[in-house]
């Protein structure tokens, strides 16, 4: 009989093919094209530090203007070995140049537009043919001049793989063998189960890459709009990519990309002998993205929302009280999250008496254990549902509400601990404290 009690006890998943598989981050370059956000230098030389803090292998970015420049210099000037700062290039040798002018910059992506919507509308090109003839050049240019490479194989949900983008890979493979080949799911289309195929298919996509094509390298990139970017990152590395491309919060364009973050955990904590990460400053990350970025961070977001660890209603604060494994998923401290216990409508006694025994310890300085059954709990358990009863409270009860309802009910009376040898009792200026009497 299998018992599950404990972390630990659970079993991991292992991926099928065995493979490293490694992370790159594009929150300074498609994240920052999230509408209504502007990154400057010191925020992305922020973002690269917490990057390099977790351990993700590579970031893209732009290399168009002064600002982008700027941030490049103040990245390398770290001296990190990781993440990797590497470049992103339309498919014109002029792009490339400004990549090669970044002389520590020693990799580019280079958007290589293959559905008709964008091959005919958005860039205006004749045929399949002469979009093919485009990307091949710039790709040997790259090449020539001693780049390495990654093709952004944009819109490939919406293309037609079997007559266009398939054949179009075996001659960029041709070209530079080595060469990461981006799936781009560019608005989301992509899906994540297996015998799917035309054009849909993640799995479909990489077992062909990989087993009909002999690419080496795969990377997934993946859009939010139909909430599957994740899983579809996910379903990449099943079924044999070994890269992944995302942004930190999944900030980016319309829904957004994969979220870093989410991808972290699973890896981390659901993958058999995988902990090349550390996740502890997830936390921090989220709350820099928030205050000085000014991205929303949804309470209820997992692995960073501030609810990931907070517990109000009656059964799951109980449990997570006696034993957090019941209700939570994995320890806050991995993320560098913290538990708190809130006090609402919902609540339970055993929440109450779990905030009025640490309320107790603020004011005593000393720990206090109180009875489940004692009365002054039932008291202050009506009293907060009096304010939610009359429909005008929409908020926990704060810390310093309780503190209140503490001194209000039991500081006012002599509260003794078993096996104290002093009671602390309450004079309405200050608390005093004397000796048993015997």
């Amino acid at each position: 009989m299998k018992v599950y009690m404990d972390y630990d006890d659970l079993p991991m998943i292992k991926l099928p093919h065995d493979q490293e598989i490694c992370i790159s981050d594009s929150t300074i370059r498609d994240g920052a094209q999230m509408p209504g956000i502007v990154l400057k230098s010191g925020h992305k030389l922020t973002i690269y530090d917490y990057l390099h803090e977790i351990g993700i292998e590579k970031l893209e970015t732009f290399v168009y203007n002064e600002r982008d420049q700027k941030a490049i210099r103040l990245m390398l000037d770290r001296g990190y070995e990781f993440p990797e700062v590497t470049g992103w290039a339309r498919a014109n040798t002029a792009d490339i140049d400004l990549v090669l002018k970044m002389d520590d910059i020693k990799e580019t992506g280079i958007l290589m537009s293959v559905s008709d919507a964008h091959i005919f509308e958005k860039m205006g090109l004749p045929s399949r043919e002469a979009a093919e003839k485009k990307y091949l050049e710039a790709l040997q240019y790259a090449v020539d001049h001693g780049l390495r490479t990654r093709a952004h194989v944009e819109d490939m949900t919406r293309a037609d793989n079997y007559g266009f983008v398939y054949p179009l890979i075996e001659k960029i493979i041709d070209i530079d063998p080595e060469c990461i080949i981006r799936i781009c799911d560019t608005i989301g289309y992509g899906i994540p189960f297996e015998g799917v195929d035309e054009p849909y298919g993640i799995p479909s996509m990489v077992k062909y890459l990989k087993d009909n094509l002999g690419v080496k390298n795969i990377e997934t990139h993946c859009h939010d709009d139909f909430g599957l970017a994740v899983s579809n990152s996910l379903a990449g590395y099943w079924h044999g990519a070994n890269w992944s491309n995302v942004t930190f919060l999944g900030i980016g364009e319309r829904a957004g990309n994969a979220e870093l973050e989410k991808l972290l955990i699973f890896l981390c904590r659901r993958v058999e002998g995988f902990d090349k990460y550390n996740l502890e400053a997830i936390s921090d990350f989220a709350n820099f993205m928030q205050k000085e970025i000014g991205i929303r961070v949804p309470r209820n977001k997992s692995v960073v929302g501030s609810n990931v660890f907070a517990h109000e209603s009656g059964i799951h604060a109980a449990g997570a009280i006696k034993n957090p494994f019941t209700y939570e998923p994995y320890p806050p401290e991995i993320v560098g999250g913290k538990r708190i216990f809130l006090v609402g409508d919902s609540s339970g006694i055993e929440v109450i008496r779990y905030k009025v025994q640490e309320a107790l310890k603020e004011l005593l300085g000393v720990q206090i254990t109180i009875e489940k059954k004692d009365p002054r709990l039932k008291s202050i358990q009506k009293d907060i549902q009096k304010l939610y009863n009359k429909e005008k409270r929409v908020s926990c009860i704060s810390d310093e509400e309780i503190q209140g309802y503490v001194e209000k009910y039991f500081l006012f009376e002599p509260v003794v601990q078993k096996n104290m040898n002093r009671e602390a009792t309450y004079s309405g200026e200050a608390i005093s404290r004397k000796p048993l009497r015997k």
